[in-house]
């Protein structure tokens, strides 16, 4: 019986490695995972992050100003990495998650093709690539990230992974045609400009692929030079275009969200850096007795970069670590199911080597799925009104979003949610405040508080969601006499799980 891990098995036979063309059979089981992946669109919840940046990116092309109209936490390149499948959207009349999943899924066929030409263009890598591998890599970039698909993160691995075929490539001296260049350039340059902590996987490998090749040109290699000519002119459009940005949102950020940390437990101890761990060992044991080549050292590395940039994060939240994780179950199943040394294979290898592989992914499909649980809020809400401006009194963003795409209301706030408070009570929690920070927090709550009221008058809700079970919103709104007169002509409907529902008395 052959083993679905023989690398043999899963190539057509071939007079040239470099010519190998992958058998009918593994493109089955990628169109299957594919097709697995589009299934789970249809029954996972719509990441709370990327449905925000849906309502930005449709407020945007209503006309409203980012950083003006719209209060959001991260840099422009977050919601403009949106912006064209919302307006792709508008056109073809479909909801934008639809063309967004579609985007991602086309995103990362791509991705895969370009890893896979570009690594047949090595004569020594060539030979490693095999059918399995190819199967269980669709799998990490499309079914692996459950509930965080589509996260900038997301997006940001899948634009990376043909400069890690490139750097790879460089490190072994090999001629690059022009069009890996600007694919390698352009997708590298996109994730660098997702978050300034990417840059350490990037770093690494181009470091990498410099003391391989024994040649420090390589470090200014054409593809280094588009990454960088992209993130300056993605940061200097942000500075001229979006100078409120700098101005108003970064010092909000920089005082309130960056300024603490979570526990080192929750940051270092997770799922994520198990699975890290336990691939990268995987990867050790199944390559003692040869030497790695550059596209297992170079996707070793990105995860170890990678785990560098969720560790700085501070945050230890499950999107945040999709790379290092994505990275490090790549290498894994590179090693253990597309370069090993066919010689040496047996039945209890590859059953071992199976269940390993069959483990971590479980586990990461489990890291990534969980979400914030608010209850059955969407059902209490359905039917209450048609199309219904919906503001949400909370500091926790998962209660109003996808709730507001998926009963195709109008959401009221210029915020995701009402971070400020939130991020001001952690500060204060976890940090030490004198008293001229305790000021600055002071008037950070009041900015905040100003927005609201301007929203509410603005466009009145026929529904908020009052949080009672977090911070205690409801005991804030009774307390604030303008926040308390504006909240009369509600009715309390119902509360579910700590959240007062409130319709407007029409």
């Amino acid at each position: 019986m052959t083993s679905p891990f023989d690398a043999a098995s899963l190539r057509s036979p071939s007079g040239s490695a470099a010519r190998a063309e992958l058998a009918p059979m593994p493109l089955i089981l990628i169109g299957v995972v594919f097709a697995i992946a589009v299934g789970l669109r249809q029954i996972i919840p719509l990441n709370t992050d990327v449905s925000w940046l849906l309502v930005i990116g449709e407020r945007m092309l209503d006309g409203q100003q980012l950083y003006r109209d719209i209060i959001e936490i991260n840099p422009p390149m977050a919601p403009f990495a949106y912006l064209p499948g919302v307006a792709l959207a508008r056109i073809l009349g479909v909801d934008a998650r639809h063309v967004i999943d579609a985007q991602l899924l086309l995103l990362a066929a791509a991705s895969l093709f370009a890893v896979w030409r570009l690594l047949r263009l090595s004569p020594a890598m060539a030979p490693c690539i095999s059918g399995a591998f190819a199967v269980w890599a669709a799998a990490v970039v499309t079914i692996l990230p459950m509930h965080v698909f589509a996260q900038r993160e997301h997006i940001a691995l899948l634009t990376f992974l043909p400069a890690l075929a490139v750097y790879a490539l460089r490190s072994n001296r090999e001629q690059l045609p022009l069009w890996a260049i600007l694919i390698a350039g352009v997708g590298a340059g996109i994730t660098l400009a997702f978050k300034p902590f990417f840059t350490v996987p990037a770093f690494l490998c181009i470091l990498f692929a410099a003391i391989r090749s024994r040649s420090w040109r390589v470090l200014f290699a054409p593809e280094n030079i588009i990454a960088g000519v992209i993130v300056t002119t993605v940061s200097l459009g942000t500075y001229i275009f979006y100078s409120e940005y700098f101005t108003i949102t970064y010092p909000l950020v920089r005082d309130t969200y960056l300024s603490w940390s979570m526990p080192a437990s929750v940051i270092f101890l997770n799922d994520a850096t198990l699975i890290s761990a336990v691939a990268l060992v995987s990867v050790l044991l199944a390559r003692q007795k040869t030497k790695p080549d550059p596209a297992l050292l170079v996707a070793v590395l990105a995860s170890i970069g990678f785990a560098a940039s969720f560790f700085l994060q501070r945050r230890g939240w499950a999107y945040h670590s999709y790379p290092m994780v994505a990275a490090a179950l790549l290498a894994m199943g590179y090693a253990l199911a597309g370069a090993a040394d066919a010689a040496s294979r047996s039945r209890l290898r590859d059953a071992i080597s199976a269940s390993v592989l069959a483990a971590t992914f479980v586990v990461g499909m489990l890291w990534f799925y969980a979400n914030v649980y608010v209850g059955p809020v969407r059902q209490a809400v359905e039917g209450l009104k048609p199309r219904p401006r919906i503001l949400v009194l909370s500091g926790e963003a998962a209660i109003g979003h996808p709730l507001v795409r998926d009963i195709n209301g109008v959401w009221v706030s210029r915020q995701e949610n009402l971070w400020i408070r939130e991020f001001v009570r952690l500060t204060r929690e976890r940090t030490t405040v004198d008293a001229a920070a305790d000021a600055k927090l002071n008037d950070y709550l009041a900015l905040e508080r100003k927005w609201l009221i301007e929203d509410f008058k603005k466009l009145p809700p026929d529904i908020v969601l009052v949080d009672n079970l977090r911070n205690e919103w409801g005991a804030w709104a009774r307390a604030d006499v303008e926040v308390s007169q504006l909240l009369k002509p509600y009715s309390l409907v119902r509360t579910v799980e700590g959240i007062d529902i409130l319709r407007r008395n029409d």
